[in-house]
C-alpha cells in the first residue's frame, strides 16, 4: 500500500479543472475561501486510499470528492458546474508526476442545501486507480 501518488493526483485534477473551458471563471480551491466563499467555486475535498496491489505490482485506489458550492439562487448554477467537472474528469488521460493513472470513474453525486438554504453544494465522488 502506498499513498505516494495522492499529491500527484490532486495536482492533476486541479490542473484539469482549473484549465477546463467549461469552468472558466469558476475558482478551484482546496480550502474554503475566507468568509465562507461567495459565488460558485469548486472545492477539492477528502479522499480515501485503499491498497489494490496484486501479483502484477503495486496499486492503489483513491476515492476522492470534488464539491461544487454556490450561493446562486436554486441548484442550476451548481448543477451546470458539476456537469462540467464530470465532463472534465471523464477522460482518464491525466498525467501524474508519480504513478500511472489506470482508470478514473464517476461513483456518485449528492446535492444538498447548506445553511438556511442560501447556498447549494454538490459532492461528486470519483475513483482513481493508480499503479506504479
Amino acid at each position: 500500500m502506498t499513498y505516494r501518488a495522492a499529491a500527484a493526483l490532486q495536482g492533476a485534477v486541479y490542473q484539469r479543472l482549473s484549465t477546463w473551458a467549461g469552468l472558466n471563471g469558476v475558482a478551484v480551491v482546496d480550502a474554503v475561501p475566507p468568509g465562507i466563499g461567495t459565488g460558485t467555486f469548486i472545492l477539492l475535498g477528502p479522499e480515501q486510499a485503499n491498497d489494490e496491489s496484486d501479483g502484477s505490482g503495486v496499486g492503489v485506489a483513491h476515492q476522492f470528492v470534488v464539491s461544487i458550492i454556490s450561493d446562486a439562487a436554486g441548484f442550476m448554477a451548481a448543477k451546470v458546474a458539476a456537469a462540467e467537472v464530470a465532463l472534465a474528469l471523464d477522460d482518464p488521460d491525466l498525467v501524474l508526476e508519480v504513478g500511472f493513472l489506470v482508470s478514473l470513474r464517476f461513483v456518485r453525486a449528492v446535492a444538498k442545501r447548506l445553511n438556511t438554504g442560501e447556498s447549494r453544494r454538490i459532492d461528486l465522488t470519483f475513483r482513481a486507480r493508480i499503479s506504479f
